[in-house]
């Protein structure tokens, strides 16, 4: 009997030119709110209110002063960026390689940022490092600036704590238009059933780990960046529609670096080293309107 032919290993495995991205990043703040554009220099946003309730006057009766107040809130871009090194054939691969590494880059780029948006504004964080970000940040996040209105988390009442922190935003007088939560509130959440002697889940709509986006007609993300690092956030719940305003004030195109040490990094001067970088630069800025206008769920 004659050998089989087999392909065993004796064929290489095709190459193919395209990368599967494996960059994970999103932003809950962006999803519950909308970007407006914000100017490289800053801007101040003035809050008005008017004060007190209309008021009835009968005839021949005086009028009477409602007041108001004005008040102003700035938002002053921050600088990010994410930058890597490749090898400098990058520069000789055919076209078609050459976009596929700018489009994966590219695609993971928006993902950092994303994630980072979240990061910074729930914390006031670097999202690198995971330290505070007091020169650039300062308090302007969530858990610096929302302490008024706080619930304790427990696994067991998930549902009891969302309607207590919306209640806090309502007592205020102030919409909810959202939630953001953790996956750990996110599993609570989808463990409770509808009665102690019941099996069937309160929330079949978050089963297997779904991100359904509405819950009970309130639109809801799921996402890490909420309880990053030793953060005690399970949730944040309130209006961000109207009162969370966030924008990039320059959109830099992704810069191919063929020169120095961009980085510096101790891998030296990338033309010593058969290397360029490529790096991704944005201004990004926000603020909280209204602190009162948002409960967090917490950890004791």
């Amino acid at each position: 009997m004659g050998n089989i032919l087999s392909k065993g290993a004796l064929f290489p495995a095709e190459l193919t030119n395209e990368m599967i991205n494996l960059v994970r990043g999103k932003s809950s703040l962006a999803r519950l709110s909308a970007a407006r554009p914000v100017p490289f220099n800053g801007q101040t946003l003035f809050t008005f209110n008017l004060d007190s309730e209309v008021n009835i006057v009968a005839e021949n009766e005086a009028k009477s002063n409602g007041g108001g107040t004005i008040g102003t809130k700035s938002i002053q871009p921050i600088k990010v960026e994410y930058g890597m090194r490749v090898s400098d054939e990058f520069r000789f691969a055919a076209e078609e390689v050459q976009l596929e590494y700018l489009r994966a880059f590219a695609e993971g780029w928006a993902a950092k940022i994303a994630r980072g948006l979240d990061i910074m504004a729930f914390h006031g964080v670097n999202p690198r490092t995971g330290s505070a970000a007091t020169g650039t940040i300062g308090n302007k996040h969530f858990d610096a600036q929302v302490t008024a209105n706080t619930v304790t988390f427990d696994a067991a009442a998930a549902n009891a704590n969302v309607e207590a922190a919306i209640a806090q935003v309502q007592a205020g007088e102030h919409e909810v238009t959202g939630m953001a939560m953790a996956p750990a509130f996110r599993t609570a959440l989808a463990s409770l059933k509808k009665g102690t002697s019941s099996n069937e889940p309160l929330f079949p709509e978050l089963a297997w780990g779904s991100n359904p986006g509405v819950l009970n007609g309130l639109p809801v993300d799921t996402n890490a960046t909420v309880s990053f690092g030793s953060s005690a956030d399970r949730a944040v719940v309130g209006n961000f529609r109207d009162f969370f305003r966030w924008g990039y004030a320059k959109q830099m195109p992704i810069e191919i670096i063929e020169y120095g040490n961009p980085d510096n990094s101790e891998a030296g001067d990338l033309k010593g080293h058969n290397q360029i970088y490529l790096r991704g630069e944005a201004f990004i800025g926000w603020a909280i309107l209204i602190p009162e206008a948002f409960s967090r769920i917490i950890t004791a």
